[in-house]
C-alpha cells in the first residue's frame, strides 16, 4: 500500500465525532510527523525567564489538552484532513533545559541582590554557558525546521519560553528571500541580551532582527516595555512597527471597529508572514499560568479574527510558534493553548494552499 492509500485509508477510518484517543497523536488524530502535512516541533526549553518558571512544561501539557479539542470549524469545516502531527520531545535539549535553568535562576538571584562579590566566581561564568547551550539549541532547530521544511512540510514550534523558535527563523531565512514577524505579545522582546543572555526569551526580537531577511517586525498587544526599546523602535526607520494595548485601547474607546483596526496592522505586512505568539500576548485570565502575565491584553476571537483576516487578505504565513504556555496549578492555560494552536495550523495551512477555507480555496 503506498503512502497516499494509507493515508486516505486513515481519513476514511477516523471518527472526528469521537472523543480524543489518548493513545492517538495530537488533538486525537491519527497521522504520523511523516504523513502529515503540518509538523509541531516541540521545544521544552526555558533556561532564562525571569519571573516564573514552567513553560518548559507546556508542550506536553498542549499535547494532553489537546484531546479535548472538538475538531469541528465553521470556516475550515475539514481541517483535521490536513494531517496534523506533533514530533516526540527530544529529550537532549529538555536535559539541557533542566540542568540550565537552575544555574540561571540562581544568577538571577545574584543580579538582583546587587551582584554580592563574594558569589561572583560561583556566577560569572552561567551567562556563557546558556550562551553556548543556547547555540546548540539554535542550530538544532535549524536542522530539525529546516530538514521538514525541505520535506514539503508546514512547520509550527512550539516552546517554552519565547527564545526558543530563533533557530526556525534562521531556517526560514536560507529559504526566504524577506519576509515580516508578527508578534502577538504584552513585551517587546527587543532588549540586547538582558540579563547578560544572548539567548534570553526577553531578546528574542532583537535576535530576529539581525537576521537582514526580517524585513518588518509588527508588534501587537504590547503593553510593558522600557525606555531601550521604545528608543529602538523609534530609530527603526519603520521595520518595527508597534500596535500597542494602549493604541488598540484608544481605537475602541474611540468606537472603532475591530476590523478596522486589524486592517491597520495587515496594511503593513507584506505578501509573507512569520507568526511569533507569546501567549501573554492575551489577556492573563487566558493563561494565568504564563512567565510574565501583564494586565490588558487580547482576548481569543481578537487574536484569532486578525490571524483569518491576513490569510483572507491573501497573506501566505511561512510558519509560526507559540510560547510561554506554562500549565501552572490549572488546566485553563493549555486547553487555551491546544485552541489556539489548532487555529494557527490550521490557518497556516490554509495560507500555503494546503487546506480549504470558506470564501477560500486551495491552490
Amino acid at each position: 500500500m503506498s503512502k497516499a492509500d494509507a493515508l486516505a485509508q486513515k481519513i476514511a477510518s477516523f471518527d472526528p465525532n469521537a472523543p480524543g484517543d489518548a493513545d492517538s497523536g495530537l488533538f486525537g488524530l491519527p497521522f504520523t510527523p511523516e504523513e502529515a502535512q503540518v509538523v509541531v516541533v516541540p521545544v521544552p526549553w526555558e533556561v532564562t525567564v525571569s519571573y516564573r518558571a514552567g513553560t518548559a512544561a507546556g508542550p506536553a501539557a498542549i499535547r494532553e489538552a489537546s484531546l479535548q479539542v472538538d475538531l469541528y470549524d465553521s470556516d475550515v469545516p475539514n481541517a483535521w484532513k490536513l494531517g496534523l502531527a506533533m514530533e516526540e520531545a527530544d529529550e537532549t535539549i529538555a536535559e539541557a533545559s533542566r540542568k540550565l535553568r537552575p544555574l540561571a535562576a540562581d544568577y538571577i538571584g545574584w543580579l538582583e541582590e546587587g551582584q554580592p562579590e563574594a558569589d561572583r566566581k560561583k556566577h560569572e561564568t552561567v551567562p556563557a554557558q546558556a550562551t553556548a547551550e543556547g547555540d546548540k539549541m539554535l542550530q538544532w532547530l535549524k536542522a530539525k525546521t529546516g530538514a521538514l521544511l525541505d520535506a514539503g512540510k508546514g512547520v509550527v514550534v512550539l516552546g517554552g519560553d519565547h527564545s526558543t523558535p530563533l533557530g526556525y527563523l534562521h531556517a526560514l531565512a536560507e529559504r526566504h528571500e524577506e519576509f515580516a514577524i508578527l508578534q502577538f505579545d504584552a513585551h517587546c522582546d527587543l532588549r540586547p541580551a538582558y540579563e547578560g543572555f544572548k539567548y534570553s526569551h526577553a531578546s528574542i526580537m532583537h535576535n530576529a532582527l539581525e537576521l537582514p531577511q526580517v524585513k518588518k517586525l509588527v508588534q501587537v498587544g504590547i503593553r510593558d516595555f522600557c525606555q531601550q526599546e521604545a528608543d529602538v523602535i523609534d530609530q527603526s526607520n519603520g521595520r518595527v512597527a508597534l500596535f500597542s494595548q494602549r493604541f488598540l485601547s484608544d481605537e475602541k474607546f474611540a468606537k472603532k471597529s475591530w476590523k478596522k483596526v486589524c486592517g491597520k496592522i495587515i496594511a503593513q505586512l507584506p505578501k509573507k508572514v512569520y507568526i511569533s505568539f507569546d501567549i501573554d500576548g492575551l489577556d492573563p485570565k487566558l493563561c494565568p499560568g504564563t512567565g510574565t502575565p501583564v494586565p490588558g491584553g487580547l482576548e481569543f476571537e481578537e487574536a484569532t479574527y486578525l490571524l483569518r483576516s491576513i490569510v483572507r487578505e491573501g497573506i501566505q504565513i511561512i510558519g509560526c510558534d507559540l510560547n510561554e504556555v506554562a500549565p501552572g496549578d490549572t488546566e485553563w492555560n493549555a486547553i487555551v493553548g491546544a485552541r489556539l494552536l489548532y487555529q494557527l495550523c490550521n490557518w497556516m495551512a490554509v495560507s500555503q494552499g494546503r487546506l480549504p477555507a470558506k470564501g477560500m480555496h486551495a491552490e
